[in-house]
C-alpha cells in the first residue's frame, strides 16, 4: 500500500506581502527622516518608550522600532490592496496616503498616548493627540508605501 501526498497552490493570496514589507520599511524610513528633522524626541524617546527601551533617549532604537512598525503595517496594507484589487500606481499611492492617515488617527492619535501613559513614559502626549506634524509624517509614510508597493509588487 502506498500513500501519495499532493501539494496544490490555490492562488488565494491577497496582495503581495513582500511588496508591502519593502514599501512599509521604505515609507517608515522616509517618515523617520521627517520625524528626526522636525521633532527628534518622538523618535528618540516616545517610540522606544512604548517597549520600555527609553529613557535614556535613543534615536537608533526608536528608528528600529519604527521601521518594524512600518514593515508590519506595510504587510497589512498589502492585504488591503489585494482585497480591493487596487491595481494602478495612482490608486495605490492614494490608498497609501489614506492608510497613513488611518494609522495616524488610530495608532498615533489614540493608541500611542494611552500606551505611553500606561508605561509611564516621560514623552506621553495628551489624549487624543491629533498633532498636525504627525499627520504629515503618516501621510508621507503612506504615499511612499503606496508608491514603492506599486513599483515592486510585480517584481518580488
Amino acid at each position: 500500500m502506498s500513500t501519495t501526498t499532493q501539494s496544490q497552490t490555490t492562488g488565494n493570496e491577497v496582495g503581495n506581502w513582500r511588496a508591502g514589507l519593502v514599501g512599509g520599511i521604505v515609507g517608515a524610513a522616509a517618515m523617520g527622516g521627517l520625524v528626526l528633522a522636525m521633532n527628534a524626541a518622538t523618535l528618540a524617546v516616545a517610540i522606544p518608550s512604548l517597549y520600555a527601551l527609553a529613557p535614556p533617549p535613543s534615536p537608533g532604537t526608536g528608528l528600529v522600532v519604527h521601521l518594524s512598525h512600518g514593515a508590519v503595517l506595510g504587510v497589512v496594507f498589502a492585504g488591503i490592496v489585494g482585497t480591493f484589487d487596487l491595481d494602478s500606481t495612482a490608486v495605490r499611492i492614494g490608498a497609501g496616503v489614506g492608510w497613513g492617515v488611518a494609522t495616524w488617527i488610530g495608532l498615533a492619535a489614540l493608541v500611542m498616548p494611552v500606551w505611553l501613559s500606561a508605561v509611564g513614559s516621560p514623552a506621553s502626549p495628551p489624549f487624543p493627540n491629533f498633532a498636525p506634524p504627525s499627520l504629515l509624517w503618516h501621510a508621507t509614510y503612506g504615499a511612499v508605501l503606496g508608491g514603492v508597493y506599486a513599483v515592486v509588487a510585480d517584481q518580488i
